[in-house]
Parts: structure tokens; sequence; C-alpha cells
């Protein structure tokens, strides 16, 4: 027969009893229990809580500043999404994605049609994620990538493979920037490439692409033309992205807009 005899009381228990956080058949219970250690312990949080309450009375009546509200909902928004993207069983998107959510998501796109605002949400949400892989990985030293730019036909075929479609990889040896490899990363809609570059000072920026939601590979499903540039700063880091026959595209890095942007057109010209 199973073993029905209740559990020992712990620290938790009289922690929990003390904020009043137990059900009351359960509360009962405990209290029935306690010896003169466990009670003496729980008269004491109790009086240090109702005197904390005490000094801070006069709070209780004011409203939440705005900060700590809008912290608040973008927590909540943070575990929801979590909790959604469990389920689909994505573990490698969730703690990627997750972790973006943090940030939000304030641009708007002037003068789309009013017909797209999914493609909007979508594209939004990439260069978000774009800006967060690039916050996770640049800061790496010995695993910044998962193909060095010494096996680049490599990087490029696996790559290409696993998103669908022929990439190419910019060049930026012009602009400062040397390859130092690239990586393959999970997305809400399928895989999605890395490529990331590095300058003489040690200052990185990385590439991101791969489909956006809603729309094939190659089929233009989304729109028959490209994009114009648009900036995404609510990130760890700034963003220029693009999107083009139903691909994403997105360059993160620590730099001035126009740096980023030239940076950004020069990648463009080349794909």
């Amino acid at each position: 027969m199973p073993d029905r005899s209740p559990r020992p009381l712990d620290e938790n228990d009289l922690h929990a009893l003390a904020d009043g956080q137990l059900p009351p058949e359960r509360a009962q219970a405990v209290r029935a229990r306690l010896d003169a250690s466990a009670a003496e312990r729980l008269a004491h949080w109790t009086a240090q809580r109702e005197r904390l309450r005490g000094l801070h009375a006069a709070l209780a009546d004011e409203p939440a500043p705005e900060p700590l509200r809008t912290a608040a909902a973008r927590l909540q928004a943070l575990h929801d999404r979590q909790a959604q993207l469990w389920r689909w069983g994505g573990m490698a998107a969730s703690v990627l994605l997750a972790f973006g959510l943090g940030w939000g998501l304030r641009g708007q796109w002037p003068g789309e049609p009013a017909s797209a605002p999914m493609l909007l949400a979508g594209a939004q949400r990439f260069a978000q994620q774009a800006a967060v892989a690039h916050a996770v990985y640049q800061t790496e030293q010995r695993h910044p990538v998962e193909v060095a730019a010494a096996q680049q036909e490599h990087l490029v075929q696996w790559l290409s493979k696993r998103l669908g479609r022929p990439l190419k990889l910019p060049v930026l040896a012009s602009q400062g920037f040397e390859l130092v490899g690239g990586r393959l990363l999970p997305g809400e809609s399928g895989a999605r490439a890395q490529f990331m570059y590095q300058n003489a000072a040690g200052q990185r920026i990385t590439l991101y692409l791969g489909a956006l939601d809603g729309a094939r590979a190659g089929t233009g499903a989304d729109d028959a033309g490209t994009t114009a540039f648009r900036l995404y700063t609510d990130g760890p880091v700034p963003a220029f992205y693009w999107r083009d026959q139903g691909f994403g595209y997105a360059l993160s890095g620590p730099l001035a807009r126009d740096a980023l942007l030239a940076l950004a057109t020069a990648v463009h010209q080349q794909l």
C-alpha cells in the first residue's frame, strides 16, 4: 500500500504560511503540525511581514510606475510565448525566441498595404530574432561559428541545402570586414542561417537569413519585388532588415546607423 503519511514540514511550508500563499485546508494542516520552534519562527516572520507592510503602506494605493508595468507585460509575453514554443516541441527555438521577446517590438512599417499585417509581424519578428542571435553568438571567442571561413565552400553548400535555396556569401573585405564563418539556427518557419564577419578592431556583424513566415522560399508568395531596408532598434543591437522573394535578410551589429546601412547595402547588392 502507498505511504499516506504527511510529508515533513520544511522552510517552504512556513514561508508560504506566513505569506498567506497556502489554500485554507493546507494552511490549517500545517498549523496543526507546528512544534514550538516552528510556531515561534512563524510568529516572528508574520510580525516582520506586517511591519514591512506598514512601513510601505502609502505605496499600496499608488499606481505602479510605467517602466514596471511595461516590464511586467513583457515578462508575461515572454512566459506565454515560451510555453507555446515548448508545446510545439521546438526546444532550441524556444530558448532563442523567448529570450528575444523580452526586448519587445515598437517599430512600424509606414506605407505598407493594410492587407499585409501578418507579413509585417513576421518580418519584425525576424529582425528581432536576428538581433538576438547576434547577441548570443558574437561574444563567443572559441566557438562563434559552427563552420569556419576556411571551409567556405562547404559552409555555403551545407546551409544552401538546409535552407532550400542556393545561397551567396557576400564579400565585405573592401568595407573592412572578413568572414569568420557561419552556423545553422532554428526559425519559426524552418531553418535559418547566420554568417559572421569581423573587422580589425574586433567588431562583429552578422547576416541572418531564411524563409519568412507564411512565404515559401523562391515563390515570391509575399510580394513580387524587394522591400526597402527597415531599421530595427529595439533589440540588443540595431539591425537593418529586408525581404526578397519570400526570404528575409537582417544585418545586425553594434555600429552607427550610417555604417550599418552602408554594409547592408553592400550585402544586398551581392545577393
